[in-house]
C-alpha cells in the first residue's frame, strides 16, 4: 500500500532500457502483499465480468511495485483503460503523508514499478504520479467496473479513496479495499465500515487482507461466489453478518496454489534470473531446508524447540 500526498500528475516516463534493471522471473518476484485468496477472488470477480460481458474500466490507487497490477493488467480487455495512481518517488507534503512514505515504502520507485510492469506486458497503463484525490481528473464517473484502492493508510485519505471509487464504478461495479483489518492502520478499518453503515457500500466478501463490495445489487455477486467457493480446492469459505450485511468471509486452504498469472515477456532471461536465485547446495549435497527438516524430525524435543527459538532470534545454528 502506497501513501497518496499533495503533487501533481506527470505523463508516463519514457520506458526504462530493457536492461536497465533486474527483470522478474514471475509474479512472486515482484515485492508487494498480494497474496493467493486475494489473487482467486480478483481472477473470479474479472473473469465473472467477462462472461457478463459488463463494460468498464480498470482502476488502482497505490501500487507500490506493481504486483498486482501486473495481475490485473493480465485481465484488462480490449477497449479497456486501465489507469494506476500512486505518489511513487514524488516528495510528500503533509507530515502524517511522509512519515508513512518514509518508513514503510522507501524503496519505492515509478521506475521500478514501470520496469516490472514491462517485464510481462508490452505496455504500460495509464500513469497518474500524484494525489489519489486527482483521479476522477482522469476517469470518468461511472466508466469502471473494478477499482483496487490499496493506497494510503490514513483515515481522512482512505475515506477520498472510497468516495472516488464509488462515484467511479458502474452498478455492477467492484471494489477492492486493501488492509480494511490491519492494526497498524486502523483508519483504513474506520472508512470501510463506515461507507458500509453510511455510505451505501454493500459488502460481497471478505479476504484476510482485502474487503470486497459494491454499490449495486451485491445478492446476485455473493451468490455465484458462494456456489463458486462450495468445493474449491483452492479456498475455504463461510457466511456471516455483519450489522445486517451478509458477506463471505474467504480464506485459502493449506498449500493452495495461486491462479493463472500473466507470463513474464522474456522467458529465456527469467529463466536465467531463476537459476541464480537458487541457494546453492550444502556440502554433502542435502539443501539446507532438508537438514532443518531432518533435524526437526530426528532431534529430542527440547533440541528442536531451542533451535527454533534460537532461528527466531535471528540466529541459525
Amino acid at each position: 500500500m502506497t501513501a497518496t500526498s499533495a503533487t501533481t500528475a506527470h505523463p508516463a516516463s519514457p520506458t526504462p532500457p530493457a536492461d536497465a534493471l533486474p527483470r522478474p522471473a514471475r509474479l512472486a518476484d515482484v515485492k508487494g502483499w498480494f497474496f493467493t485468496a486475494d489473487q482467486h477472488l480478483f481472477a473470479w470477480f474479472l473473469d465473472r465480468q467477462q462472461r457478463r460481458q459488463e463494460r468498464g474500466d480498470l482502476v488502482e490507487l497505490g501500487s507500490y511495485q506493481g504486483k498486482s497490477a501486473i495481475f490485473l493488467g493480465g485481465r484488462q480487455r480490449a477497449g479497456d483503460r486501465f489507469t494506476v495512481c500512486d505518489l511513487f518517488d514524488a516528495p510528500a507534503e503533509d507530515a502524517a503523508n511522509d512519515r508513512e512514505m518514509r518508513t514503510s515504502y522507501a524503496t519505492l520507485t515509478r521506475r521500478s514499478f514501470e520496469a516490472n510492469y514491462l517485464s510481462f506486458h508490452e505496455e504500460l497503463p495509464t500513469v497518474v504520479q500524484g494525489l489519489t484525490s486527482v483521479i476522477r481528473d482522469h476517469v470518468a464517473d461511472a466508466s469502471c467496473r473494478f477499482v483496487h484502492v490499496d493506497a494510503s493508510h490514513l483515515y481522512e485519505h482512505v475515506r477520498g479513496d472510497i468516495d472516488a471509487a464509488s462515484a467511479m464504478l458502474a452498478p455492477h461495479g467492484i471494489v477492492a479495499l486493501d488492509d480494511y483489518r490491519s492494526e497498524h492502520c486502523p483508519g483504513v478499518a474506520a472508512a470501510t465500515w463506515e461507507a458500509v453503515l453510511n455510505g451505501g457500500l454493500n459488502p460481497v466478501c471478505v479476504s484476510g487482507n482485502k474487503f470486497y463490495g459494491t454499490w449495486g445489487d451485491p445478492e446476485p455477486v455473493r451468490a455465484e461466489l458462494a456456489e463458486w467457493l462450495t468445493g474449491n480446492p483452492a479456498l475455504w469459505h463461510e457466511e456471516q453478518s455483519v450489522a445486517g450485511h451478509r458477506l463471505l468471509r474467504v480464506r485459502p486452504h493449506p498449500g493452495a496454489a495461486e491462479p493463472r498469472h500473466p507470463a513474464p515477456r522474456h522467458p529465456a532471461a527469467a529463466t536465467r534470473l531463476r537459476a541464480t536465485r537458487r541457494p546453492a547446495p550444502r556440502p554433502g549435497g542435502r539443501p539446507r531446508r532438508v537438514v532443518r527438516r531432518l533435524a526437526v524430525d530426528l532431534l529430542p524435543p527440547v533440541v528442536t524447540r531451542t533451535l527454533v527459538a534460537a532461528r527466531r532470534r535471528g540466529g541459525r545454528r
